[in-house]
């Protein structure tokens, strides 16, 4: 299944990289909730956590590991929030696993 994501991925859509390595990608994301409003997104287009394998242990701590990297570089120092939306109850819009980091002001929910 292609999603916005993959086509960001595979360069068929123009984005600029906040980062990227062999792994995943980062992007600002087009419709922000706060005043830094990132999204990482791992290159292997798994749907979201419920598609999630053993196979994807590694994946998933290294994009774990990578969130404050990409949020130090970002200037949150402060403080940031992750968001991982799963589902459509879940508030999960483009059916490709993506954590939001959201920081620098006032954030989004409680």
């Amino acid at each position: 299944m292609s999603t916005i994501f993959s086509k960001i991925i595979d360069g068929e859509i123009p984005s600029e990289f906040v980062y990227e390595d062999e792994h995943c990608i980062v992007i600002n994301d087009l419709y922000p909730k706060a005043p830094v409003h990132l999204l990482l997104i791992p290159r292997k287009p798994i749907i979201n956590l419920d598609d999630l394998s053993d196979q994807d242990q590694a994946l998933m701590g290294h994009l774990m590991l990578t969130i404050p990297k990409v949020a130090k570089q970002a200037g949150l120092e402060a403080g940031y929030r992750t968001i991982i939306n799963t589902n459509k109850g879940g508030g999960q819009e483009i059916y490709h696993l993506h954590i939001h980091i959201l920081g620098g002001g006032p954030l989004p929910f409680a």
